[in-house]
C-alpha cells in the first residue's frame, strides 16, 4: 500500500514539475534524529573508559578492603597456622588464592590454596594514576580472563600491606556486566534526548520549513494569483524574517510580472502601429524625394533637414521589432563631428535664437566622437527633448529667469566628455530613484521615461557611461562619456 501512495506521489509531482518533500523520517528531521542518537552515543563512549576504569578499582579495593579487615583479626590472633576451614571461608570471601600481610617488614601466609607458579600481572592500588587505570581496564575487559594477578594496596592509614593473588575471571565477568548495563543506559538516553530533540526541532524548524518550501511551490505554479503569497505562520526569530523576505519578495515579483505582461501587450501594440507607420513614412519619403526638383530657394534649403528627418524615423520604425525581439543593434562607429550632430538636435527640436529657449553649443567646430551617429543622435536628442519638455512646462516667479540648455564637450586623451546642463526645476525625488528604468523614471506626468533608457542602453553599447550629476543651483546636468574604440595591433601597424 505504501508502494502505491509513493507512486502516486511521484507521478503527481512529474506532472506538476516539483519534487516531492522527503517524508519525516527521511527528511532533515530524521537525519537530525539519527545523528542526535549517534553524538550522543558517542559522548557515552567518551565517558564510558574512565568509568568501566573506576568501576574496576572499586572491585579491586573492596576486595582488599574484606582481605584487610580479616587480615587484622587474623593478625590480632596467637602466631599459629589457621584451620583449614577458616581459610578457605577468607580466600572464599575475596576470591583470591593467596592472602598476605606485610608488617614491619615481614610477609605473614595468611590463607592459600592452589598457589600459581607465575603472577601475569600485578596492581599496586596505593596511588594509581587516571590514565594508566584506564589502560588496565580496557586491557583486562579486551584481552582478560585466565590471567592471574597480585594486586596490594595499604590497609587504611597504617603501614600495613595487604596482598592478593587471584584471577581475573570474576573481574572481567563484572566488567562485561556493567559494560552491558552502561551501554543499554547509553541507548536509552541516546534516544530519548534524540526524541525530545526531534519533537522540539521539528516544531520550531522543520515545520515553518516545510510550510516555506509548499508555499514555494504553490507560488511557483500561479505566481500572478495574490491569494498564493507566503502569509507567514508560527515561525519565529530567523525563521520569521525569512517568511517575511519571502513574502515581499513574491509582492515584488507579481508587480514584476504584470509590469512585464503590460509591456508585453504594450510592444505588439506598437508592433503592429510600426508596419502601418512604416509604409506611410516610405510613401511621405517617396514624395519628399520631388522637393529636390523644386525651384523654390526656401523649399531647397528645408529639403534636405526634410529628408534627413523622414530617414531618420523610417529607420526608427525598422528597428523597432528588433529592439522587442532583442536588444539595440550594436553601434556601426566611426568619427562624427560632434558640433554638426549638435545643429541637428536643435532643428529638430526648433528650438531658435528668437524662442523661449536658449541652445547654447559650447563645443570645438574640429571636436570629433568615435560613435555610431545616429546613436549617438538619439542620445543627445532624448535628453535635450526632455530639458526642452521640462523647461516649457516651467512656470518660475521671476519672468526674468533664463530657459536655457548648454551642451558641452571636449576631449581627455581618448574619452570624450559630454555634458547636457539646462535651468528648469530639476528632477523630482521619484524620478531620481527610478532614472534609467523604463515607464518609472519619467519626471512629468503622462511620461514614458523611455528617452533616459533608451540613452542609457546606447551609451553602455558605446562602453561609455551616463550619470545625473548634482550641480549647487537648480537644473538638471547629465555627463556622459564615450571612449574611442581601442585600436587593434594589427590596424594599427596597417595605418603606421
Amino acid at each position: 500500500m505504501s508502494g502505491e501512495a509513493q507512486t502516486e506521489t511521484d507521478v503527481l509531482s512529474a506532472q506538476t514539475g516539483h519534487e516531492p518533500m522527503p517524508g519525516l523520517f527521511r527528511g532533515l528531521s530524521g537525519r537530525l534524529l539519527w545523528m542526535t542518537v549517534v553524538f550522543v552515543m558517542l559522548a557515552e563512549v567518551l565517558i564510558f573508559a574512565p568509568s568501566v576504569a573506576g568501576m574496576r578499582m572499586n572491585w579491586l579495593r573492596d576486595r582488599l578492603d574484606t582481605a584487610a579487615a580479616a587480615g587484622i583479626v587474623i593478625d590480632g590472633l596467637q602466631p599459629s597456622e589457621l584451620p583449614r576451614s577458616v581459610q578457605d571461608d577468607t580466600l572464599l570471601a575475596t576470591g583470591a588464592k593467596v592472602i598476605a600481610l606485610r608488617k614491619d617488614g615481614t610477609s605473614r601466609l595468611l590463607a592459600a590454596v592452589d598457589i600459581p607458579p607465575q603472577v601475569d600481572d600485578q596492581y599496586d592500588l596505593a596511588d594509581v594514576p587516571l590514565l594508566v587505570s584506564i589502560r588496565d581496564a580496557m586491557d583486562t575487559l579486551v584481552f582478560g580472563g585466565g590471567r592471574i594477578m597480585r594486586v596490594f594496596g595499604p590497609v587504611g592509614e597504617s603501614d600495613m600491606i595487604i596482598e592478593l593473588v587471584m584471577t581475573d575471571d570474576a573481574l572481567r565477568r563484572d566488567m562485561l556486566q556493567y559494560s552491558r548495563m552502561m551501554f543499554t543506559l547509553s541507548l536509552v538516553i541516546s534516544l530519548i534526548t534524540a526524541v525530545l530533540i526531534f519533537l522540539a526541532i521539528n516544531r520550531m524548524m522543520i515545520r515553518p520549513i516545510r510550510n516555506l518550501t509548499r508555499n514555494m511551490q504553490l507560488f511557483s505554479e500561479r505566481p500572478e494569483d495574490p491569494q498564493r503569497v507566503f502569509q507567514g505562520g508560527g515561525a519565529k526569530g530567523e525563521l520569521a524574517v525569512t517568511g517575511r523576505h519571502l513574502s515581499a519578495m513574491q509582492v515584488e515579483l507579481q508587480r514584476t510580472l504584470k509590469q512585464q505582461k503590460n509591456l508585453a501587450d504594450l510592444g505588439l501594440a506598437v508592433s503592429k502601429i510600426n508596419h502601418d507607420m512604416r509604409n506611410i513614412l516610405a510613401s511621405a519619403q517617396l514624395m519628399s524625394d520631388r522637393l529636390v526638383d523644386v525651384d523654390d530657394p526656401m523649399v531647397r534649403s528645408f529639403a534636405p533637414k526634410l529628408l534627413r528627418t523622414i530617414d531618420r524615423a523610417v529607420g526608427y520604425t525598422s528597428e523597432v521589432l528588433s529592439y522587442g525581439q532583442a536588444t539595440e543593434a550594436a553601434p556601426r562607429r566611426r568619427r562624427v563631428r560632434f558640433a554638426e550632430l549638435c545643429q541637428d538636435v536643435r532643428e529638430i527640436l526648433a528650438l531658435d535664437a528668437d524662442g523661449d529657449i536658449e541652445f547654447v553649443e559650447q563645443i570645438a567646430t574640429d571636436l570629433e566622437v568615435d560613435a555610431d551617429g545616429e546613436q549617438l543622435f538619439r542620445i543627445i536628442h532624448n535628453i535635450c527633448r526632455n530639458s526642452a519638455q521640462a523647461l516649457a512646462a516651467f512656470h518660475p516667479d521671476d519672468p526674468a529667469t533664463v530657459r536655457r540648455i548648454t551642451v558641452m564637450a571636449h576631449r581627455i586623451g581618448s574619452v570624450v566628455s559630454i555634458t547636457i546642463d539646462d535651468t528648469g526645476p530639476g528632477m523630482p525625488r521619484k524620478a531620481r530613484e527610478n532614472l534609467f528604468a523604463a515607464f518609472r523614471g519619467s519626471a512629468r506626468s503622462g511620461g514614458t521615461g523611455l528617452g533616459l533608457a533608451i540613452a542609457r542602453e546606447l551609451v553602455l553599447a558605446h562602453g561609455g557611461t551616463i550619470a545625473l550629476v548634482e550641480k549647487p543651483g537648480p537644473g538638471t546636468q547629465f555627463r556622459i562619456e564615450i571612449p574611442d574604440r581601442p585600436v587593434e595591433l594589427e590596424d594599427y601597424r596597417a595605418r603606421a
